[in-house]
């Protein structure tokens, strides 16, 4: 299917809220007034944070709220030009000002960089005195989170240096992997001729019913990575000595730690985590088995392991998609309903597939007096009506999160994922109920069981291989075979025998995004679904009643350590048990899918 006849073109976000264009006027007067700001605010409060007593409560919330205004700006900005380079890498003005725009950024930033500092440089005493202050609770988390880091914060020359390199460094490095995978063509011979796809369109096809043509976009889509070995590797590897190299500047004792702080969360609680999900690789074994019988195979193949089973699912256009989620939401919450009319109604999504545009899907939250914004690649397919609803989930936690100042209404990473996964969990329920065929209720379940392998199991496979490779590279540059080595082993030790694995999957890591730009962000999205998967449960239980004190979760934003906001729903993460709450939810889907499945039924 063309891109020009997929049921989402045309649907474009309309960024009007933010600004017209690129080179809309108010873009320039902003970073101009943004960096006059930034220079008054270093003339009235440098020297007068970091002073034995503490600066007086009220001068202390003053600098803040004048700090946060002026990122409120900075954000508006930056997102805009991060949003517009998304929809087309290709375009030089959009590549131009988002390169612009970070430049400005981090001048600014470095200009009131002494702030953060000042605030760190001050002692226990008064910094608890002042965070103890009632004049100064709602910034209390904000502060202490600063805090935090103290143990690893450079003077500020040093800071300023890093934050200028980082131009030229991590970030043009990250630019240069987007731009080189966004602009890969995928060769596949198809009905008689050959076609070339995007990586959206070919990562599709791993969803295809046709055995052969899922084989051939696998080997398309490893050839022209493997061709691109040599930038791919490359990049990667700068990015994990500038990693470790930072590291080392600023004392973080493993390459996780800084991840670990900027989550609110410990290292025990994260590897208790992923031991309990390792020690449950076994159920997808499991779950592997039962699908290679049901395609009527001796065993899986790496391509196999998305391939539909039970009744083929029909396609599902957009406008088929947005109901779909707009009643599902209705019957959970009718405000969450609301909140996702106003997303597809007032141009807040862009769908429409098209070159240029980066691959995936993503919301990103501008200020809490804006709403967010959502990109995704809508091909049609039901497995993107669960994509946008996942997304939807992010938008609808920002929207709720829009009581809170912008300090405290974003999440650390590990309460990101709250509602978007609930969301899915939603949306999953209200077309598994609707369904009245056996076969499209097993294909359902097992795309199910599919996609949450996918967020545990895998997620826990790539925070693992980035364990690995950030070892290796201590002892010297990594070459592609090193990466390619840990990334199969790290994938073995998941799949066992139960799944074969192709040559060409050695390049599995190299067009995963968040091992460029959000390292060791991975594992956020197992304590994500495992988290959720345990709320859903609980909400089965409770019914309505547990509808307000989760909605009150979602407006609390960053307001809290997760440890805190979650506590009066009865969850302790460092608790295996808790964890292990979650695949006992897995598995209870295995066995539904085990029923379903029974005697050959659903069978294609």
């Amino acid at each position: 299917m063309s891109t020009s006849t997929l049921s989402a073109t045309g649907v474009r976000w309309n960024l009007g809220d933010l600004f017209a264009a690129h080179d809309d006027p108010r873009i320039e007067q902003i970073l101009s007034s943004s960096g006059e700001r930034a220079q008054a605010f270093a003339r009235t409060y440098r020297g007068s944070v970091a002073v034995e007593a503490g600066p007086a409560p009220e001068r202390l919330l003053a600098a803040v709220k004048e700090l946060e205004a002026l990122e409120a700006d900075l954000r508006r900005v930056g997102v805009y030009a991060d949003l517009l380079y998304a929809t087309d890498t290709g375009r030089a003005e959009y590549r131009a000002l988002k390169e612009r725009v970070e430049l400005q950024g981090t001048e600014i930033g470095n200009t009131v960089l002494f702030f953060e500092l000042e605030w760190m440089e001050l002692s226990d005493a008064a910094a608890e005195r002042l965070m103890a202050d009632p004049m100064l609770a709602g910034y209390r988390h904000y502060l202490h989170c600063l805090r935090r880091f103290r143990p690893h914060r450079l003077s500020e020359p040093e800071e300023r240096l890093l934050n200028e390199r980082d131009n030229t460094g991590r970030r043009a490095f990250a630019r240069l992997f987007t731009e080189v995978t966004t602009a890969l063509s995928f060769p596949l011979e198809r009905d008689g001729a050959t076609q070339h796809l995007t990586m959206s369109e070919l990562l599709a096809l791993a969803h295809h019913p046709d055995r052969e043509l899922r084989r051939r976009g696998m080997e398309s889509l490893y050839g022209v990575l493997g061709a691109n070995a040599l930038v791919l590797t490359s990049v990667y590897d700068t990015l994990l000595l500038d990693h470790l190299t930072q590291d080392r500047l600023r004392r973080y004792p493993t390459p996780m730690a800084e991840r670990h702080l900027a989550n609110e969360i410990d290292p025990e609680a994260v590897e208790r985590m992923m031991a309990v999900a390792e020690a449950n690789y076994g159920l997808a074994r499991r779950y592997f088995t039962l699908k290679a019988r049901l395609l009527g195979l001796p065993r899986l193949a790496l391509y196999d392991q998305y391939a539909p089973v039970g009744t083929a699912l029909p396609t599902c256009p957009y406008p088929e998609g947005q109901r779909m989620i707009l009643d599902a939401f209705q019957s959970f919450a009718p405000l969450f309903r609301d909140i996702a009319q106003h997303f597809f109604a007032e141009g807040w999504i862009d769908a429409e597939v098209r070159p240029g545009k980066v691959g995936g899907a993503f919301c990103a939250s501008v200020t809490p007096d804006l709403h967010p914004y959502i990109l995704c690649n809508y091909t049609d397919n039901l497995r993107d009506v669960m994509t946008v609803a996942h997304e939807l989930g992010h938008g609808l936690h920002g929207y709720l999160a829009r009581k809170q100042s912008l300090f405290n209404a974003e999440t650390p990473l590990t309460m990101a994922e709250t509602a978007s996964v609930f969301c899915e969990a939603v949306v999953f329920d209200h077309l598994v109920r609707s369904q009245a065929d056996p076969g499209i209720r097993l294909a359902l379940v097992c795309g199910k069981i599919e996609e949450t392998f996918a967020t545990v199991f895998r997620q826990t496979v790539l925070t693992r291989f980035e364990q690995a490779v950030f070892e290796r590279r201590t002892q010297g540059r990594l070459t592609a075979e090193a990466i390619c080595g840990a990334w199969l082993a790290a994938n073995r030790r998941y799949y066992g025998e139960a799944v074969e694995l192709a040559d060409g999957y050695r390049w599995g890591w190299s067009y995963i995004s968040h091992f460029i730009h959000s390292r060791f962000y991975c594992y956020s999205y197992v304590f994500g679904e495992l988290l959720v998967l345990s709320l859903y449960r609980r909400y089965k239980e409770e019914g309505a009643s547990f509808v307000p004190r989760y909605v009150q979760l979602l407006e609390s934003g960053g307001s809290n350590a997760p440890e805190a906001l979650l506590r009066p729903l009865g969850v302790d993460i460092h608790d295996p048990a808790f964890w292990q709450k979650g695949f006992d939810e897995l598995r209870a889907l295995i066995e539904l899918a085990e029923e379903l499945a029974g005697g050959g039924e659903g069978r294609p």
